[in-house]
């Protein structure tokens, strides 16, 4: 076996006080990957290190370095197999990077993603120590978060960087229990931490993050959401008055974009010279939508023509009257308030709760889809138009994303998912990043899971989802992803823009009073005692029918 020294004199450098350990040599180099073997008795030697780093060399998903042109060339264990009983176990590699040789040849500094020339066959392959991860996941003076340490160290910090994580888009995957809502709870507090004055408004469906963000966050469900129906454009009423397609569907939709014209065009801010479409959001009274359907329906000759009318206008009576839709469809809602309702949502001024949780558990499921629809839209339309020198970004996270941006293109998805898929495509412009949180990465729009430039990948136990992932991957991540059916809960795999380059990462614990209500049922604890019976069921069926949580 070729010595450390020896070989680093050979490549024109000095001997390290410290010596580096020879693993084995390349074998094949590709674009961006190669193989090499392994020395058994070097890894034998190293299992007994005091290093983790050192102990786990060799193994999938520890970093192996070799020298090129004075500079260190990092690259991954992807996987490693053994030819035969008597040869030494091959090892297939991905590169990650490059950084400086220093201290003699014992140190790795200056650590970039990519490399600038690659091995040949026959270089040696040296150890990685925990000092060299330390440089390779350094965060230097980048603004970040940490949000755990790298496998498979206690001691090396795990790095997001705030600015290309957010303004490329994040998504956030992982089957249920993995500890997916806690890991968005921990990596949210984080950000804010570092900028208390920022703007994150979450879609929260299932009531889950108001526990998490209590201390900095304002909570809206539908017992203090003023959404006034006058803020949808014309093909969120459609979704709302008219529903899904059908044969019938055609001449509703003309009458309603004429009536709904007409009430506009009545509001106390169409005479100041302004241009009045049916997707301007000014306000207009439900009843004159109705006595512009009276209206048009008067003009009629034919008596069965009055069918689509009739329709449209029971719609409209029946959202009137149901308090489950008062949140939106109130008749007091009919005052301009815009300004103050987007002052609220995006908490400018923040007032030391940047964090905006919208909980939509208590919405009902035939509008959750348009009120996420009109919120999505609000906070892209608001940034679009507001002068670039004054414009704040925005951080929009979408728990349960698959629900809105579906990989299949449905009528009843419509306006969500075409809202969301624009803020992935265009929100950069205009300082709008997009966090998407899902357990179902294949149920996911494709387009919009593209658009996101980091990937944090938590444990997926269904093969379609894995292999979808895995091709929202770049070439060099797909090593790592190859451990995500293997990931135990609070450990992800994190790729793209917002990390050094991809890292496997054990989570960092999060203090109980700010993890989110998401813990799963400890059925062997609570089927030992009794229940309230009768007086409990009482109580929820009193809730269930007031709607109050």
């Amino acid at each position: 076996m070729l010595h450390d020294a020896d070989t680093i004199h050979a490549n024109g450098l000095a001997p390290s006080a410290e010596a580096q350990t020879v693993l084995g040599r390349i074998l094949s180099v590709s674009g961006d990957a190669a193989t090499a073997t392994l020395d058994p008795s070097a890894l034998a030697r190293l299992a007994a290190s005091d290093d983790i780093t050192l102990q786990t060399a060799g193994q999938v998903g520890v970093p192996v370095k070799t020298l090129v042109r004075g500079r260190w060339v990092v690259a991954n264990v992807k996987a490693v197999e053994l030819a035969g009983e008597t040869s030494a176990p091959v090892a297939a590699l991905d590169f990650l990077g490059e950084g400086w040789v220093q201290g003699g040849a014992a140190g790795l500094g200056d650590f970039r993603r990519g490399i600038t020339h690659h091995p040949a066959p026959g270089n040696t392959l040296y150890s990685v120590t925990s000092a060299d991860l330390e440089e390779i996941y350094a965060a230097r003076d980048r603004a970040h978060v940490a949000i755990g340490s790298v496998y498979p160290t206690e001691h090396v910090s795990a790095a997001l960087f705030i600015d290309p994580l957010l303004s490329r888009h994040f998504a956030l995957l992982g089957s249920t229990g993995t500890g997916k809502s806690t890991t968005a709870a921990l990596l949210l507090r984080g950000i804010i931490e570092q900028a208390p004055q920022g703007h994150v408004l979450m879609l929260d469906p299932h009531g889950e993050y108001a526990a998490a963000f209590a201390d900095v966050g304002q909570v809206y469900d539908v017992s203090n959401l003023h959404l006034p129906y006058w803020l949808m454009n014309f093909e969120e009423h459609v979704e709302v008055l008219v529903g899904q397609r059908s044969p019938e569907r055609e001449p509703d939709v003309d009458i309603l974009q004429r009536c709904l014209l007409a009430a506009r065009q009545k509001s106390r801010l169409a005479g100041a010279g302004n241009r009045i479409t049916v997707d301007t959001p000014v306000p207009y009274t439900l009843a004159e939508l109705l006595s512009a359907l009276s209206a048009q329906m008067g003009k009629l000759d034919k008596p069965e023509k009055i069918t689509p009318y009739l329709r449209l206008k029971t719609k409209l009576e029946e959202l009137k009257a149901d308090p489950r839709y008062s949140f939106m469809f109130s008749g007091l809602q009919i005052n301009d308030t815009l300004a103050t309702l987007i002052s609220e949502l995006l908490r400018m001024p923040a007032d030391g709760r940047p964090v905006s949780i919208i909980d939509l558990s208590g919405v009902p499921s035939d509008i959750t889809n348009v009120v996420v629809a009109l919120i999505s839209r609000l906070v892209f339309d608001f940034a679009v138009w507001t002068p670039q020198q004054e414009r704040r970004p925005i951080l929009l996270v979408c728990e349960e994303a698959h629900r809105y941006v579906p990989a299949e293109r449905l009528d009843i998805f419509g306006s969500a998912r075409k809202n969301l898929e624009r803020i992935a495509k265009e929100g950069r412009k205009y300082g709008v990043a997009l966090g998407l949180i899902s357990q179902r990465p294949s149920d996911l729009s494709e387009a919009v899971l593209s658009q996101c430039g980091t990937i944090i990948s938590m444990r997926l136990n269904n093969e379609r989802d894995q292999l979808f992932v895995r091709s929202a991957m770049s070439e060099g991540a797909r090593g790592f992803l190859d451990a995500i059916p293997s990931l135990r809960n609070r450990e992800c795999i994190v790729c793209g823009e917002g990390a050094a380059v991809p890292m496997r990462v054990r989570i960092a614990s999060l203090a109980p009073e700010h993890c989110p209500a998401s813990d799963d049922p400890v059925f062997s604890a609570s089927w030992t005692t009794g229940s309230r019976g009768l007086p409990l069921i009482e109580d929820a069926v009193q809730r269930w029918r007031t709607q109050r949580r």
